[in-house]
């Protein structure tokens, strides 16, 4: 199972182009660190000598499978578990307003982490259905009966292949993101999770969205159509920063790499744009060495970065790269924005 990489704020924003250059920075070794035994063996090279034009052509920067989305909800199904009150209180109110009457008493929240993406682990539906109680229900749209959990949650993790078969008042559930609940665990409200609220979606029994406060969305903003919103504050706007450094990183990757750049990507600020160009010089350089150049450029004490899970690693005995052609490539070096 490949790791999961959170990237925090350790200290306050000094300069916001230096900061921009510690983000990027950060952004960049998180999605060399992220490449796995199977794309260095494509690559056939290792993960110092990957240069940016490879991590280019094997970066997963598609919402579901990126580092941004998937990081952001890890880090708000952690936050609930672990009982942060910064989070577990916005969870609670927008739980009960979902449904006033079952989450009247609600004192800690509780998460599952869902997406049926994951679905295809072996065990991970199994596990999702068998924490919650052996009576949970799945709280629908509108009134009228709720749905058994553990009848419809398989169902749901068959993705969009499942849609049809579901009953038109959780047509959309097998978007969740996370299950929220109280600690009975009884009673469920599908959530959808999101680092960039643009991004957005409702659907039929999708209950709740939680999303991090932006420039254009306020804190205290409690609904997106049939969405509850559930908005993290930003005091001090670091996810607005956190968003502009990845996408200038991302608009690199997707220039580099010639991918088509899907409609949900926000153009960077123009400060990150210039970060953007200047990464597109060099696509022929090791990551490592834009990285080191980044880190002279950056905040140096900005960001924190952890992994969780397990990361996969070549073995030590897999020598394939003798034969490999050398590349010679200019020395990278960032200017002050």
């Amino acid at each position: 199972m490949a790791d999961v990489t959170f990237l925090g704020q350790a200290e306050p924003v000094d300069e916001y182009g230096r900061a921009l250059y510690a983000v990027s920075r950060s952004v960049l070794r998180a999605l060399l660190d992220q490449l796995g035994h199977d794309d260095l063996v494509d690559l056939n090279c290792d993960r110092k000598d990957v240069t940016l034009r490879q991590l280019a052509k094997v970066a997963r920067l598609h919402r579901d499978k990126g580092m941004r989305g998937d990081g952001f909800e890890w880090a708000v199904h952690e936050a609930i578990v672990g009982g942060e009150p910064r989070v577990t209180e916005r969870i609670a109110d927008v739980l009960r307003r979902v449904s006033p009457r079952s989450f009247k008493t609600i004192d800690m929240p509780t998460s599952l982490m869902f997406g049926h993406e994951r679905s295809r682990y072996l065990g991970f539906t199994d596990a999702v259905v068998d924490n919650a109680s052996g009576d949970a229900v799945l709280l629908p749209d509108g009134q009228g009966h709720p749905f058994k959990f553990g009848a419809w949650v398989p169902i749901a993790a068959e993705g969009v292949a499942a849609e049809p078969r579901l009953l038109d008042r959780i047509k959309k559930v097998w978007k969740t993101d996370i299950f929220l609940s109280d600690g009975n665990k009884q009673r469920f409200a599908a959530a959808t999770i999101k680092s960039n609220w643009h991004q957005l979606e409702d659907g039929k029994g999708l209950r709740i969205g939680i999303v991090p406060e932006a420039r254009d969305l306020n804190h205290l903003e409690r609904r997106f159509n049939t969405l509850h919103l559930a908005v993290l504050p930003d005091p001090d706007g670091f996810m607005g920063l956190f968003n502009d450094g990845y996408e200038a990183v991302a608009g690199a990757i997707l220039s580099i790499g010639r991918h088509d750049k899907a409609p949900y990507y926000l153009k960077p600020s123009a400060k990150a744009q210039r970060i953007q160009a200047q990464l597109e010089k060099y696509p022929t350089v090791p990551v490592v060495e834009l990285e080191h150049a980044l880190n002279e450029a950056a905040q140096q004490g900005l960001i924190e970065v952890q992994r969780k899970l397990l990361s996969v690693e070549a073995p030590e005995w897999l020598h394939i790269n003798e034969t490999r052609a050398p590349v010679i490539a200019p020395k990278p070096k960032f200017r002050r924005l």
